[in-house]
């Protein structure tokens, strides 16, 4: 983790997050308590607390495992055989420096994210029925007015007609009053 933060993101996709922080051994026991009573535990907590890290979060279809095949193997020098290209190879030095780290799932994505970016809000992206339902509800109706309005005007650019209509019509955009006269009690 120490370094490599920014080109690993750009090859992985869009960083939704970056956060520049140095870890108290602490806080390194508290992100890394699934490892703690193994042998690597204590160096693994001094070594992460021993320089600033680059934490950030990526947005992509399966960015779990995408992530995964990215960094390589956790050793580094394993991966320097087997996965050449990888994150882990390139930048990685042994099985403890390995310069990256990934979550190992999606629950561990979620918790991982948590600690890094407290503030952060985690939506669950709806999928199958629940992504048609979504459509149907909150989408079709206004893209559907839309483009029945598009057909209507045919504008010269019918993209960018559409784009600034729906802009104008979003039903979730706040309304703003002008001119608005309170009266004093």
């Amino acid at each position: 983790m120490p370094g490599n933060g920014q080109r690993s993101a750009a090859v992985a996709g869009k960083s939704l997050k970056k956060r520049k922080l140095q870890l108290s051994p602490e806080q390194c026991s508290d992100f890394y308590a699934e490892q703690y009573g193994k042998m690597f535990f204590p160096s693994l907590t001094a070594f992460m607390s021993s320089a600033p890290i680059v934490a950030m979060t990526i947005a992509r279809q399966n960015a779990v495992a995408y992530w995964k095949e990215l960094m390589g193997p956790t050793n580094s020098l394993i991966a320097k055989e087997t996965h050449p290209t990888s994150l882990r190879a390139v930048f990685g030095n042994d099985d403890l420096r390995n310069a990256v780290h990934g979550s190992s799932s999606f629950t561990s994505a979620e918790r991982e994210i948590r600690f890094m970016f407290p503030n952060a809000i985690i939506e669950p992206i709806p999928v199958g029925q629940a992504a048609k339902d979504f459509l149907t509800i909150f989408v079709n109706p206004t893209l559907l007015i839309g483009l029945t309005e598009l057909c209507k005007q045919k504008p010269e650019d019918p993209i960018i007609w559409l784009a600034n209509w729906l802009l104008d019509h979003n039903p979730n955009k706040p309304k703003v009053m002008e001119n608005v006269i309170v009266a004093e009690p």
